[in-house]
């Protein structure tokens, strides 16, 4: 069987990025509209809870704290939908993961590029208002396992709040886009924190917390005031130095539930960390954070011994006024298999017979859809909304998962699905109160997980598995297109109540973007193979599709000004599928175009043709060094490089492919790996790579680069 392996380590992004350099260099807003007539983004709790009130606003992520991402706008509904054109577009600076859902509020659209760029556009015109350009280091991304993306911005009071990919949390005044404050959100710059989602604003509070679990962190959320960005609280998610007193009371929970001390002195914190979901439920006055999986992957490494593992995948409330737990469920306790319940969490108030429940609902990675009562922790139900052979089902007595024997990889490689893409990936999903249905991005995908029980902490910039990095068949079209074929994504309409799907719309291939759903009985989604389509909220027809130019995988938004709705997303191609998985994104056939696009009745505004860019190989070098030289840079390219050029040398198309490298690219080639190309995206690796084995790598590609010729050659 070829190896399709879940872990790999992190990426060599071994040729330029492809960025545009942005215009603003000083790190400041580069134009600056005049004073406004009214304050900018003056935004409080009130005007959030009572957000129903603005139905023509889009005032936080999830437009609301319960985070349904409904909009109760009608004007464009399953009637007219068939004549939304576009309105206006807007290019983004630097064409990679897009991920962020725009903010829409006092006549003001603010927006996130890569690298956590943000900007405040005019939402009739799509005019630049300002920019403001945190100047991330662009070698940062060596740091991170997905991409460098963002997720949106959050906005209270006259002021822009957002986290910078390496770790700083930054305000910005809303009318000029001027740094008003900057905190770095970091506890360990020796480890690898990154910070990609979009922060919440509590009571005057922002919540924000960071990924890594792969690179080994300890993760946690922290609450900052959003006047002065002083801290307020932190929430540890897993414990700490097992030699030490737990430092909270949830940590006492935590700590008997995970056995020896592996997970802190080899690899490198325990994980858990807190990257994307949050809902708030002001009249129970909760705070619901969603935290990720352990580090190492393999629980076996992690705590030998078992235990669950508190609190990596779950769903945890939290006061937030001083960030004291009150309750958690734990999806997939002792997590070994990447499932993180970091996913889109919903509150909403379902009727169960006669009986209506404040609920929380979440789609995490494992394949469940679990509904729980929000006050409480309690489970209600839990049932697969997707394919997956890890667990039997939940058993609602005990609220836990009745695991599959046979999907334990401890010991032995196993075929387990989901793989570590999961049944749900970050991609939001909706919920239509109208309807009673949730829309979820659903997706089809498989691994074999292999373990590696030698792996310890190796040090910032490195991945931790316990489990052997990412393969895919080389020079074997067939086996190649049976891996690709195993992953495949859907819209599937939910019942929450009934836990069953309703319908279904099926796509080319996984992680196709996140929905929106409208009281005109409309949901909208991006899709990976670059349209963005309306269905029929009911019935799931497809009533309205657009070209996008590129893979859309952000969650979209609904506004309202003047009398026109609008709907908008951001546009463009990128993130863990795509990078770390390569040649099984090709279906989609995108290239990473990165955009806002802004959609009304009538509109009449056009794209230019989407990238074409014809690719012709250069003569390559001979391969020089003995089959075991190259045998051993097959292990370190797909140990070192293969997260973000493709396992194997088989890329995507958002990272450069090496197999098409020039000369000039080959006579660079350790001058590169070394660092020479930090300012463009590539990060250094002389502190990780001696020569033999930047030389080995070199061999492995230049040998991959044959076979393609010769593929090519025969083709021709």
């Amino acid at each position: 069987m070829n190896r399709f392996a879940a872990a790999a380590l992190p990426c060599l992004l071994l040729t330029m990025v492809a960025c545009k350099p942005s215009p603003d260099k000083s790190a400041a807003a580069s134009t600056a509209p005049a004073a406004a007539a009214s304050p900018a983004a003056s935004v409080d709790a009130a005007r959030i809870i009572a957000a129903d009130k603005e139905p023509g606003s889009w005032m936080s992520t999830g437009r609301t704290y319960s985070e349904q991402r409904y909009s109760p706008l009608t004007k464009v509904n399953h009637e007219n939908v068939g004549k939304l054109g576009l309105a206006w577009s807007y290019r983004l600076d630097v064409d990679r993961a897009t991920e962020g859902t725009p903010i829409v509020v006092d006549g003001i659209m603010f927006v996130t590029h890569a690298y956590s760029i943000v900007s405040a556009l005019d939402p009739v015109t799509g005019k630049e208002l300002w920019k403001f350009d945190p100047q991330v280091p662009r070698d940062k991304a060596r740091d991170g396992c997905c991409d460098v993306a963002n997720r949106g911005v959050a906005v209270w009071k006259g002021k822009v709040y957002v986290g910078a990919y390496d770790g700083r949390l930054i305000a910005l005044d809303a009318a000029t886009g001027a740094k008003v404050w900057e905190v770095d959100t970091v506890v360990d710059h020796s480890r690898s924190y990154t910070v990609t989602g979009a922060p919440r604003i509590i009571k005057g509070k922002v919540i924000i917390g960071n990924g890594g679990a792969e690179l080994g962190v300890r993760g946690y959320i922290s609450a900052y005031d959003a006047a002065d960005g002083k801290m307020l609280w932190r929430f540890f998610t897993v414990p700490g130095d097992p030699s030490k007193p737990p430092e909270s009371e949830a940590m006492k929970i935590a700590m008997p539930t995970w056995k020896g001390s592996r997970w802190w002195d080899k690899g490198g914190g325990g994980g858990g960390t807190a990257w994307d979901s949050m809902a708030y439920d002001a009249d129970l006055d909760l705070l619901y954070v969603g935290t990720g999986n352990g580090s190492f992957w393999n629980r076996a490494s992690r705590s030998p011994g078992g235990g669950d593992n508190l609190f990596v995948s779950s769903i945890v409330a939290i006061k937030p006024d001083t960030g004291d737990y009150v309750w958690h469920y734990q999806t997939t306790p002792g997590d070994t298999w990447d499932y993180t319940a970091t996913q889109h969490i919903i509150l909403a108030d379902l009727k169960f017979g006669d009986t209506t429940r404040k609920v929380l609902m979440q789609a995490p990675k494992n394949g469940f859809f679990y509904v729980i009562d929000r006050a409480n922790g309690q489970l209600i139900s839990a049932e697969k909304f997707a394919p997956a052979n890890w667990a039997t089902h939940v058993d609602l007595k005990t609220g836990r998962p009745v695991e599959n024997p046979e999907a334990d990889w401890a010991t032995k490689p196993a075929l387990v699905s989901p793989g570590p893409l999961g049944a749900h990936n970050w991609q939001p999903m909706s919920f239509n109160p109208d309807t009673g249905l949730v829309y979820i991005p659903m997706q089809e995908a498989v691994a074999l997980f292999t373990p590696d029980p030698k792996q310890d902490f190796s040090g910032k910039g490195t991945w931790h598995m316990g489990s052997t990095p990412i393969a895919l068949p080389e020079n074997d079209a067939k086996a190649l297109q049976g891996v690709t074929d195993m992953h495949k994504g859907h819209l599937v309409a939910w019942d929450p109540v009934t836990q069953k799907e309703v319908w279904r719309q099926s796509y080319v291939t996984v992680w196709n973007g996140g929905t929106l759903s409208t009281a005109g009985n409309l949901v909208f989604q991006g899709t990976a193979d670059g349209r963005f389509v309306a269905y029929d909220a009911k019935t799931g027809s497809k009533l309205w599709e657009t070209p996008a130019n590129t893979g859309v995988m952000a969650g979209p938004v609904t506004y309202e000004i003047n009398g026109e709705q609008y709907v908008t997303v951001e546009a463009g191609w990128g993130g863990a599928f795509p990078l770390a998985l390569g040649a099984l994104s090709e279906p989609a056939k995108v290239r990473p175009e990165a955009r806002v696009l802004t959609y009304k009745i009538g509109g009449t505004a056009t794209l230019p043709p989407p990238k074409n860019e014809p690719r012709t190989q250069p003569k390559q070098p001979p391969v020089t060094a003995t089959e075991a030289v190259v045998a051993q840079g097959r292990d370190l390219y797909n140990g070192h490089c293969g997260m973000c050029h493709g396992p194997n040398a088989l890329a995507g198309s958002v990272i450069p492919d090496l197999r098409y490298m020039t000369p000039e690219k080959h006579e660079m080639f350790a001058g590169i790996v070394a660092g020479a190309y930090r300012a463009k995206g590539m990060p250094g690796f002389s502190d990780t790579l001696k020569p033999e084995d930047v030389e080995a790598i070199h061999q492995y590609i230049i040998k991959r680069a044959n076979d393609l010729q010769t593929q090519l050659g025969s083709t021709s």
